[in-house]
């Protein structure tokens, strides 16, 4: 056959759809969807087992600064561990830049002792601030 085609050469390739490479993609964007939401929640204290609240609500960490009281009793301001005199001298500073709208978040551990959480409350206000909010992890609706 000089010249001409031959039929294996003729007949036309059907399209087809692979399937193994649709799903590994639309896994990669399920795992990234989960990993954005998760992180859309994050606490910027440290990391403690906050106390369980039934009419708790979602906070909105923008423009506040989170004191985090530990199961030891230690302090951290955001995420950084702090002595009582760089505590209260932040708190003072932090007052200074936002004297009218900052709100301090304390985030304290469920095993923290109430003195502690109460030392830190006194300290804010006593800087002269008037929000200040207690995190806690919201009990979902129907548990007892």
């Amino acid at each position: 056959m000089a010249g001409g085609t031959s039929s294996r050469g003729s007949a036309k390739k059907k399209a087809r759809i692979e399937i193994i490479p649709l799903i590994d993609v639309i896994f990669f964007l399920l795992a990234t969807f989960v990993l954005f939401t998760l992180s859309l929640n994050k606490s910027a204290g440290l990391r403690v087992a906050l106390p369980v609240s039934e009419t708790g609500e979602p906070r909105d960490p923008s423009g506040a600064a989170t004191i985090t009281v530990t199961q030891e009793g230690t302090l951290a301001w955001d995420k950084d561990p702090v002595t009582l005199d760089v505590f209260i001298n932040r708190l003072q500073a932090f007052h200074v830049l936002h004297p009218d709208d900052a709100r301090i978040l304390i985030n304290g551990d469920t095993d923290a002792t109430f003195s502690s959480v109460i030392y830190v409350f006194d300290e804010v206000r006593k800087a002269g601030f008037s929000k200040v909010l207690i995190e806690t992890t919201v009990k979902p609706k129907g548990l007892q």
